[in-house]
């Protein structure tokens, strides 16, 4: 487990941007945009087949501004010079239905989720900053539901039960683990706070895509210090890991700047712990999840970015591998019916991955990340990307 800080950090990339912080200032009425993108356009009238996105630095064009109820797909191209996402928000702006990330310039990646009648918000993130190029987007009733075999369905619900499950069994001990690390960072018991802070974060990023879903959490809970939009205070587990971790030159916490931190901390998990015993979930939000998981490794962790002071990152790989592998294996039994193929396939990039990380495993936890080798990193990389094509093709194998 984590010890004494390391003296040294890895370089950092260009920050990506999380997607929450950019979702935290939404629950204002009025969709925003970023600034001077003005840009909504939508065309009126019904989706007829995939709802085509054309996302651009300055526009976020949507073919439909409405669709009946049921599985949507959204396909996705970036007609732009940077990096963008797409998301569909709930009518409070705030919660994720579905998203899809990391969209290069002149690819295309579809979104399918399952959305019943409401309003909702369709939002671009051109360069994965801001708040987003938003627009409304309305689901009307269809007065029926997609034809699904019955013992088709059964094993979807089945899975989604076992899921939900994990959730708030993870959910529980994530609350329990915080309490313990709170307990001992405001006591200024660093050495025991150092030795808690991986193996209780790893809860939470099993669990991130449901508890990314309320935009306003995450940035209270795991903004990290390259991603703070000006003036947003900085509370949460990055906060304590700096300063459990020093670099060079850091002035520390006072003893109530680590009390307000980790009561802050405790308060929002206890937050997220009541949100999640009411959060609904369907295969679609399973399936998106676990690419969304693949995409944290793919963005943050096998970087060095995530844990930037700890190079506890390996710790987070893990975690997020196992949530996305949980969500993968509870719609198993329904994917080997549709696609028996794919379902080998993940299964064995699912194995391959693990097995490299096994490598670096010490003990209960794992080496430091800045202790791999430049040919570790890009082996894990590698295998990353592997598993994430196929990945990304679990939810419409089980919910078209």
């Amino acid at each position: 487990m984590p010890g004494t800080p390391l003296p040294k950090t890895l370089p950092k990339t260009a920050s990506r941007s999380r997607k929450s912080l950019a979702l935290v200032a939404a629950a204002a009425a009025v969709p925003l945009a970023l600034t001077g993108c003005t840009d909504t356009s939508t065309t009126p009238g019904a989706a007829a087949g995939p709802i085509q996105v054309t996302s651009t630095k300055t526009e976020c064009k949507v073919s439909a501004g409405n669709s009946a109820s049921g599985n949507l797909t959204f396909a996705v191209k970036n007609e732009g010079t940077e990096v963008t996402e797409f998301y569909l928000l709930a009518e409070d702006g705030l919660r994720i239905i579905g998203e899809v990330e990391n969209i290069g310039p002149g690819l295309t990646r579809n979104l399918v989720v399952t959305a019943a009648a409401g309003q909702y918000t369709t939002a671009c993130k051109p360069g994965m900053q801001g708040d987003g190029i938003r627009a409304p987007f309305d689901v009307t009733g269809s007065g029926n539901s997609p034809a699904v075999d019955a013992d088709f369905q059964k094993l979807l619900d089945t899975g989604t039960r076992q899921y939900s499950a994990y959730v708030k069994d993870q959910t529980e001990q994530l609350v329990a683990g915080t309490k313990a690390f709170a307990d001992a960072y405001a006591a200024g018991d660093a050495a025991t706070a150092r030795e808690l802070y991986a193996a209780t974060r790893m809860h939470w990023e099993r669990i991130e895509p449901v508890a990314e879903s309320f935009g306003d959490l995450d940035p209270k809970l795991d903004a990290r210090e390259a991603d703070l939009e000006p003036g947003q205070d900085w509370t949460g587990w990055h906060r304590a890991e700096k300063d459990l971790f020093p670099p060079a030159g850091y002035t520390p916490l006072t003893a109530e700047g680590r009390t307000a931190v980790a009561t802050q901390l405790v308060a929002d998990t206890e937050d997220l712990g009541r949100r999640t015993r009411t959060v609904e979930l369907s295969a679609d939000t399973l399936g998106n999840g676990a690419k969304e998981l693949l995409d944290e490794v793919a963005t943050g962790k096998v970087t060095g970015e995530e844990e930037a002071w700890s190079h506890t990152d390996l710790w987070d790989f893990q975690a997020n591998v196992d949530g996305a592998r949980i969500a993968f294996e509870s719609l198993l039994p329904a994917l080997q019916q549709k696609d028996p193929a794919l379902a080998t396939s993940l299964d064995e990039k699912f194995a391959a991955l693990q097995a490299e990380l096994k490598k670096h495993a010490t003990g209960e936890g794992f080496s430091y990340y800045n202790e791999l080798s430049q040919a570790q990193v890009q082996q894990l990389a590698s295998l990353v990307d592997s598993l994430g094509e196929p990945l990304s093709k679990l939810t419409s194998a089980v919910v078209l």
